[in-house]
């Protein structure tokens, strides 16, 4: 693939993702198909710059986003807006967990078994970006602080590589993904006292 026709994939990439974003900081049903698009575009991107584990990270974000828009819509809400909760404090720590065992093996499998540039940053950033897609999922405000991390990563990583519209488009995320903490924590203070939500 020419440089050109990948700097613009990049770049319309880049701009699916700031709608994407956009609308999930409003908890709107309508931020999964321009996920998805962002997510088939960096696919390609990802695997001509050798990020394995980034461009394996996408396919699995195009299916937890399909599944995603699935469970907002099934739950619904005022104005297309979905509920927002907290996780219970073992909850937390199960992720925290399960984030770290996931990161860790992950690049062991890279820098075992591939020519990934740099496998343990790669990998770090792709499984805390699964469990933070998970998290979104469920409408758990704990994926803005997963994915507040993963932000500042990915914009070492793609400076690192060159890619600097998704650098760009990772300082952006990082502000909405902090306005995206901040309202999703004032929707959830909104609730009334002992609502019962949707799983």
């Amino acid at each position: 693939m020419s440089l050109q026709m990948l700097a613009a994939l990049e770049w319309l990439a880049a701009g699916f993702g700031v709608i994407n974003i956009t609308l999930l900081i409003w908890r709107s049903v309508w931020n999964y198909p321009f996920g998805m698009a962002m997510v088939a575009l960096y696919i390609l991107v990802f695997w001509e710059e050798r990020l394995y584990a980034e461009a394996g990270l996408q396919v699995f974000f195009f299916l937890a986003q399909a599944w995603g828009w699935w469970l907002w819509l099934k739950v619904g809400g005022e104005d297309n807006r979905v509920p927002v909760r907290w996780l219970d404090p073992m909850s937390r720590a199960v992720w925290c967990v399960a984030t770290l065992a996931v990161s860790l093996n992950l690049g062991w499998i890279m820098n075992r078994f591939t020519d990934a540039v740099m496998p343990y940053a790669d990998s770090a950033i792709a499984g805390a970006s699964v469990l933070a897609q998970i998290l979104l999922a469920f409408r758990r405000i704990e994926n803005w602080l997963l994915w507040i991390a993963i932000d500042i990563a990915s914009i070492l990583l793609y400076i690192n590589r060159g890619l600097y519209p998704t650098a760009g488009l990772y300082g952006g995320m990082l502000v909405m993904s902090l306005l995206g903490l901040k309202e999703w924590i004032s929707a959830a203070k909104a609730e009334p006292e002992g609502a019962v939500q949707p799983a």
